[in-house]
């Protein structure tokens, strides 16, 4: 689902995703970081990802639109591999609570 407007704010560190119909979110760029889409974090097919830690600090330096189904995320860490597509983004932003309480939780 491809949001209708799509705007990162530097000092907050939050991108926000405007769907329309009362459908708004806000991602921290750490979350949206930590659950980058990259093999790096993901691992191949789902195998070998490394859960990325301490990345409170990392904000989002540059976005660039992929065809008209995905957002390339640069960080301030050098991480730029992952493409989140438009359904992944919808899912980050619906499932944020339980996605951050897992990271927390597998992060100790």
């Amino acid at each position: 689902m491809k949001p209708l407007a799509v705007e990162y704010r530097r000092q907050e560190r939050l991108l926000y995703l405007d769907y329309g119909h009362d459908q708004r979110y806000s991602l921290p760029a750490e979350f949206l970081r930590v659950h980058s889409p990259s093999a790096e974090v993901q691992g191949h097919g789902g195998v070998g990802g490394i859960l990325p830690h301490h990345k409170q600090d990392v904000s989002i330096t540059a976005m660039e639109p992929c065809g008209f189904y995905a957002l390339r995320l640069h960080f301030s860490d050098g991480h730029s591999s992952g493409l989140y597509t438009w359904d992944y983004l919808f899912n980050l932003a619906q499932n944020q609570d339980q996605l951050w309480q897992n990271y927390i939780r597998d992060a100790k």
